[in-house]
């Protein structure tokens, strides 16, 4: 069982999920260019699936490049609506009309993760949930707004489903912690197996 891992994420909540489950977490930030990767992916009509692993795999390999033999786990997530991807908004304007085009409708949130160990890839796994958020009013969304601030937002997301977004959902179907950035069941499995 192996419980000291890189984590290759400066995501405080999937270091949180992992110290949780009881793993020793070490943080190295990959610096890779996500918008590179994702621009490119699309423009070739990838799914949301597949750039979300990629850009998990690209973020683990990059770090495990450099620490040989340590395993490093790279995590992603993409926001599917309609067959689109909705990025972290860049300021409140581009949250509001996230927040605007999501109310009432139903989204896919795409969490995938991968392991790697000397530079390359061992394995990987992703889990989709599906959420419904709820129709808010005008007011109330720019309440939530101030209240989170863009700050929180382009860290975690244009909702914080480990905080005051869940209350934005009429439905959630899919496992919180894989929600929030980390399938930390099938990432546990993973570790358990191996010596």
């Amino acid at each position: 069982m192996i419980k000291n891992i890189i984590l290759a994420s400066k995501s405080e909540i999937r270091k949180k999920v992992l110290e949780k489950e009881g793993f020793d977490v070490r943080v190295e930030v990959s610096c890779v260019d996500e918008d590179i990767i994702k621009d490119s992916m699309k423009a070739e009509g990838a799914t949301s699936i597949s750039i979300a692993k990629s850009l998990a795999e690209h973020k683990a390999n990059r770090v495990s490049s450099r620490f040989s033999d340590l395993f490093v786990l790279g995590a992603d997530q993409v926001l599917d609506f309609n067959n689109d991807q909705i990025n972290k908004p860049n300021n409140l304007e581009e949250a509001r009309f996230i927040m605007t085009k999501l109310q009432g409708q139903t989204h896919l949130l795409h969490s995938a993760v991968c392991v790697s160990k000397n530079g390359s890839m061992i394995w990987n796994y992703h889990e989709t949930s599906t959420l419904k958020m709820k129709t808010i009013s005008p007011k109330d969304l720019e309440l939530y707004l101030e209240d989170v601030g863009i700050e929180l937002m382009q860290k975690y997301g244009v909702y914080q489903i480990e905080g005051k977004g869940k209350k934005l959902f009429e439905k959630i179907d899919g496992d919180m912690n894989a929600i929030m950035g980390m399938p930390i069941v099938a990432v546990t499995n993973y570790f358990n197996q191996q010596a």
